[in-house]
């Protein structure tokens, strides 16, 4: 049989240096920008506009514009919509919290510069209040999920010794998912701009079942070896019930995985970021269930043993 648990010690190792380089990258982002990872408008509040002008503009018109109304720092981008070829002048801009009579304001003397075309141009903006409440909600989003999640294994298991180390082992893994996929949205907000909105939570909390639901088919698999197999060391019981389990779990999510990657690959521009996340989330949990949640376990249950001995 293949000792798949056994080498355990690799798998947390190698785990624990992709969180590390994420924890990296999250750390040289609050030190150049402030945040973790760039935010959206719906957490820290703020307007964003949606130009189309109808002749070319430069980056530094428009700022010199949003200047004379104050708003020096902004994010100006251009936008290229590979669905419309005359989308070629939209830009888009990332403000402060402005009220609506200075954005009608900004509008005009923009129309002014360079004509726009009105009825393809438009802007919304989120108070600062309204992103702090969201930024709260997501939080407890989270907490509460991990609190019903450990419940649920702890009472499933209950006539399992030790059941609320189940309980925190699948946390554990589902931490460790989101902390990668906090990594790489990080490391992709230095990069190539992405933030962090409404869609990521949603990548987030998907994960987040998956994860925990993929870690709960591996611990019933243990549990309903445990009295087939009286006798045989903890370990031993614990890698068959993975080989038996780990063929059902990869059919299953290779059949997600091949449909995302179909859909970055021919999906529109705007999706493109939420399911590139939500596949390394699900990659993350597949492998966080095999190789983290149940090597924890293990482990947790072996030095229990040793100083028992």
């Amino acid at each position: 049989m293949f000792q798949l648990v056994q080498r355990r010690r690799y798998y947390l190792i190698a785990s624990l240096i992709l969180v590390l380089v994420g924890l990296l990258m999250m750390s040289y982002s609050i030190f150049t920008t402030g945040a973790p990872f760039r935010l959206s408008i719906e957490f820290v509040g703020g307007s964003i506009y949606d130009l189309k002008f109808q002749a070319e503009t430069t980056e530094q018109a428009i700022r010199e514009v949003f200047a004379q109304f104050g708003q020096d720092d902004i994010i100006v981008q251009k936008v290229v919509r590979l669905t419309d070829e005359k989308d070629e002048n939209r830009w888009s801009v990332r403000s402060d919290f402005v009220d609506t009579q200075t954005s009608d304001q900004i509008i005009d003397a923009l129309n002014e510069h360079v004509p726009l075309d009105l009825n393809s141009t438009q802007w919304e903006k989120v108070s600062p209040t309204i992103g702090g409440e969201v930024t709260r909600s997501a939080f407890w989003a989270v907490l509460t999920a991990s609190v019903v999640v450990t419940g649920f294994i702890v009472l499933a298991f209950r006539r399992v010794p030790n059941a609320i180390r189940y309980g925190v082992c699948a946390i554990v893994a589902m931490l460790h998912d989101i902390l990668i996929m906090m990594g790489v949205i990080s490391l992709a907000g230095i990069f190539w701009g992405w933030e962090v909105d409404a869609l990521f939570l949603t990548a987030v909390l998907t994960v987040v079942g998956f994860s925990v639901q993929d870690s709960i088919v591996m611990f019933d698999r243990i549990r309903e070896n445990i009295p087939k197999h009286l006798g045989e060391p903890y370990e031993t019981i614990v890698n068959r019930s993975v080989i038996e389990t780990i063929h059902r779990s990869l059919a299953t999510q290779l059949n997600a995985f091949f449909v995302m990657i179909a859909i970055l690959l021919f999906g529109g521009v705007t999706v493109k970021q939420f399911i590139a996340v939500l596949l390394i989330g699900l990659i993350s949990g597949t492998y966080s269930s095999i190789f983290i949640a149940v090597p924890l376990l293990v482990e947790w249950e072996k030095r229990t043993l040793a100083r028992l001995g």
